[in-house]
């Protein structure tokens, strides 16, 4: 074991982290409005005033797991009207294509632990362009690009600072802080670096009455008191002088009342800007800065030192350049361990950073509905409409834990469909987090009382594909892999919530009874025709391929579970036999659904198709070739005889089923023809309709593109689908980029952009597909091509289009930095990564939220995935 692995065998090295969100602002948690707006109820102009209620901003920040504490990085050119404390950014009503953050930041290194992390922004030298920013994404309409900051011109001549923030640990509660400030213009040029410490406000709402301090101890130090944290002393050298205010409401200048508090939380910035008395001349406070004002040469960089730690009265900086070295060190060898197979060295990079973001995109994340709905005893009651409003029906609803996000800003809580492939990733390198994570969504304080898994903040009452089976075995084996035991224990634990969720997606989403779900938009924002999670019209019921594809996975990661648990305890054989019959029940279902249905599989397109069911049992099929349809190749595990020998009484059960349901064993299941090695097929899709949907998936007219599948296929560039419903002509054009309509907030796009995790999951279906069909089953790739692989091949393929999004072609460039010259070719641009949320379908440029290090992440386990051998 190296250095790191060593470590996270020690839960207390993950006590500190980086766990300050990058947005407070404009979250549904903050929000206490009559009406939910939660966007306008707190804004970016009132952050640096407003005292927040269940989480704390900042950049590059770092926290203890119960966020008491927090450090960040604040920044002033001298020429800003703020201070930059926390990381701007339009709100969803700015943006053209909604929310989005306005700034250039990298994560560039972590370990699993936090023992190491590493931190990029880049911080103009002119006036930041607030306004401009706002002004020109209001003229845009969502036809137009998002304009973004470099757009502005503020790189172009290299006037910017180059921010690199680094921490390394000495021990669980000892943290080295190093700042290094490179100036990349060609003059000298100021600046004020504010490393900065406060105290998250818990005393103000009348729940905790006791208030901690900072106070200044010596010329280069600042005392921390706190009842429950071991650390005790900021240390820090130069020639900064130390500024202390409260991390209080600034109510004069928000509410226009005077509560009496003469250095409020945004005192620091009055007084370096305007010189105001808004420090406490007493050098005591819950909020503390250190103001180093320095002047950069031209080329030049200057370093700042603290050590945040649980000791008094040390040489804090004697032993500090060979902790970090060694820390770097470690660092190196952890990943190296990694990326064994890996020989590209690019593809290391990329690794590293997409692995780096997940680490750093995890966040203390506090919301309790309940006191959320009441308000707090100190404060006045919020209004009463708001028992009416978002997530009222969710008051079991108790989170206050360090979660997995997508992106700290724009998506600055958890999503459950997108913690699932988190997890995936972060499994790599930390299994034990990504079991507490996946565990977290189905404990009481999280999960609904009704059995469904929260969705997000905005809306936790949203149904999210069902995906969570599939990552708990997923990681499950990661796990066994890893240590070389088995832990039955959690996935036990696990599945028996697992089993009330899948009941309440059978009682809740099947409305019909008959096997076919409906779901809703399932994360697929404006994939539909009309929005899929509006109220459909009396007697009109959606049924959906992707929702029920969903849930035939669902039952099929639940039967894979059973199986494994059964050899731990011959009780779970009856679940097993139980998700088995669930399957097969659901995949009859989706081939023939009665007297005046054949179905969602459509013969004459070879696709499957959501489709409408009106009163009188007519059905309209709604023939769009869209992601919905290849969702049913997610619905497919191998069973082999071994599994079977080892679990007799199941194979007797699952015999007895399938004579007396010949009709399923023989349309579905292809249960009686074996594979090589005497294995089982279990799938939506035989070898002749597997053959046909993958013609379509593999022709790069229509879905294939240079950098993975495409949501939508490109034959609706010339022609979009069109239908009449009710007389309303509706249309789905193949939009490659950011969204065109605001189905669904406007934010996303699954009308022709390529998304990692579906990606992802076609690959991994492929995989399995082929370990039953052999090497002996080869298919067209590309489709019309001639040329035939095997389904692996295919997934592998697929894997190198995904991963060349990112990775530098023959010419230098990388295509998710699309047609921007200062990304492409500058070196201090070119090899730091964003990892969006979606991808271009036609040229690969990066879409949507910037730093969704979340599911894109699977870039990560896609260069393993590529680089091992067949």
């Amino acid at each position: 074991m190296n250095a790191e692995q060593l470590r996270l065998q020690q839960p207390t090295w993950k006590r500190w982290g980086s766990y300050v969100s990058d947005r407070q602002w404009g979250t549904v948690r903050e929000d206490y409005s009559a009406n939910g707006d939660a966007w306008n109820y707190t804004t970016h102009d009132m952050a640096r005033s407003k005292a927040w209620r269940w989480g704390e901003e900042g950049i590059a920040g770092i926290s203890d797991d119960k966020q008491l504490l927090c450090f960040a990085l604040a920044l002033w050119n001298k020429r800003d009207p703020i201070v930059k404390e926390r990381l701007f950014g339009l709100n969803n009503q700015q943006g053209n294509h909604g929310e989005d953050v306005k700034e250039l930041y990298y994560y560039l290194d972590a370990t699993p632990t936090h023992s190491y992390m590493k931190m990029l922004y880049k911080y103009p030298q002119q006036e930041f362009p607030y306004e401009w920013l706002i002004q020109e994404n209001a003229r845009r309409s969502r036809h137009e690009p998002e304009f973004e900051l470099i757009d502005t011109g503020i790189f172009d001549e290299d006037r910017y600072f180059d921010v690199f923030t680094e921490y390394a640990k000495a021990g669980t509660d000892d943290i080295l802080i190093k700042i290094t400030i490179h100036n990349r213009s060609k003059e000298a040029a100021s600046l004020h670096v504010l490393p900065t410490l406060w105290f998250r406000n818990t005393w103000r709402w009348g729940r905790h009455h006791y208030k901690p301090s900072l106070r200044k101890s010596g010329a280069h130090a600042i005392a921390i008191t706190h009842e429950k944290l071991a650390v005790s002393t900021l240390y820090f050298e130069g020639e900064g002088r130390m500024l202390f205010c409260e991390n209080e409401t600034n109510s004069r200048r928000l509410y226009h009342y005077d509560d009496d508090q003469p250095y409020p939380k945004d005192g620091i910035v009055d007084h370096l800007i305007h010189e105001k008395k808004t420090v406490n001349p007493a050098m005591t406070g819950t909020k503390a800065a250190i103001d180093y004002e320095l002047v950069i040469p031209a080329g030049g960089s200057h370093t700042i030192r603290l050590r945040l730690c649980d000791k008094h009265s040390i040489d804090a900086f004697e032993h500090f350049d060979a902790i970090f070295e060694q820390r770097v060190a470690e660092a190196d060898t952890f990943y190296a361990d990694l990326q064994q197979i890996v020989t590209d060295e690019d593809e290391k990079r990329i690794h590293r950073q997409a692995i780096a973001g997940m680490l750093w995109n995890k966040q203390f994340y506090s919301y309790k509905v309940q006191q959320w709905l009441d308000g707090d005893p100190a404060t006045p009651p919020p209004p009463p409409q708001r028992w009416q409003g978002r997530n009222n029906d969710w008051k079991q609803l108790n989170n206050e834990h360090i979660i997995s996000v997508p992106d700290k800003w724009e998506f600055p809580w958890y999503a459950a469909w997108d913690l699932g492939f988190h997890c995936v990733t972060i499994g790599l390198v930390d299994p034990d987090f990504a079991k507490q994570q996946l565990q977290l969504l189905t404990e009481e304080w999280y999960m609904h009382p009704s059995g469904m898994l929260p969705a997000y903040e905005w809306s936790l009452g949203d149904a999210n594909p069902p995906i969570h089976a599939g990552a708990v075995f997923r990681i499950f084996r990661m796990d066994a892999k890893a240590k070389g035991v088995k832990d039955y224990e959690w996935l036990e634990a696990i599945f028996h919530k697992l089993l009330i969720n899948f009941t309440w997606w059978v009682n809740r989403k099947d409305e019909e009874g008959n096997n076919i779900f409906e779901g809703g938009f399932l994360g697929l924002d404006n994939i539909g025709v009309f929005d899929r999670s509006a109220p459909l019209p009396e007697g009109v019921v959606a049924e959906q391929a992707d929702a029920t594809s969903w849930m035939a996975m669902y039952a099929l990661n639940m039967l894979h579970i059973s199986l494994e648990l059964s050899t731990y305890n011959k009780a779970y054989t009856g679940m097993a036999t139980k998700f088995f019959e669930h399957f097969l029940y659901i995949a009859g279902a989706m081939a023939s659904m009665g007297k005046n249905s054949t179905g969602l599989w459509d013969e004459e397109d070879e696709f499957f198709y959501d489709q409408m069911r009106l009163k009188n049992d007519e059905i309209i099929k709604l023939k769009v070739k869209s992601m919905v349809g290849l969702i049913p190749l997610f619905a497919v595990e191998v069973i082999t005889r071994e599994t079977l020998d080892n679990n007799p009484l199941f194979a007797e059960r699952m015999d007895w089923f399938l004579r007396h349901r010949p009709d399923l064993a023989l349309l579905v299941s292809r249960w009686y023809e074996e594979g090589k090695e005497n294995k089982h097929l279990l799938g939506l899709l035989g070898g002749h309709r597997m053959k046909r949907l993958l013609s379509h998936m593999l022709d790069e007219t229509t879905f294939l593109s240079d950098y993975g599948v495409r949501s939508l296929s490109k034959e609706y560039a010339r022609h979009p689908y069109c239908i009449k419903i009710n007389g309303t002509e509706m249309s789905v054009p193949y939009v490659p980029g950011d969204s065109d309509c605001d189905m669904y907030g406007g934010n996303s796009n699954w009308r022709g952009p390529v998304w990692m995790p579906m990606n992802f999951l076609i690959i991994e279906s492929l995989r399995k597909y082929h370990f039953y069909y052999s090497d002996d089953f080869k298919i067209e790739y590309p489709t019309a091509s001639g040329n035939f692989i095997t389904l692996q091949q295919v997934g592998t393929e697929i894997a190198c289009r995904l991963v060349n999004i990112f990775k530098r072609n023959r010419n230098g460039r990388r295509a998710v930095f699309g047609s921007n010259e200062k990304l492409q070719n500058d070196p201090h641009f070119r090899d730091y990564i964003l990892f969006h949320e979606y991808f271009h379908g036609d040229n690969g440029r990066g879409l949507g939220a910037s730093h969704q290090t979340g599911w894109t992440g699977l870039v990560a386990n896609l260069i393993i995935m590529k680089n091992q051998k067949a």
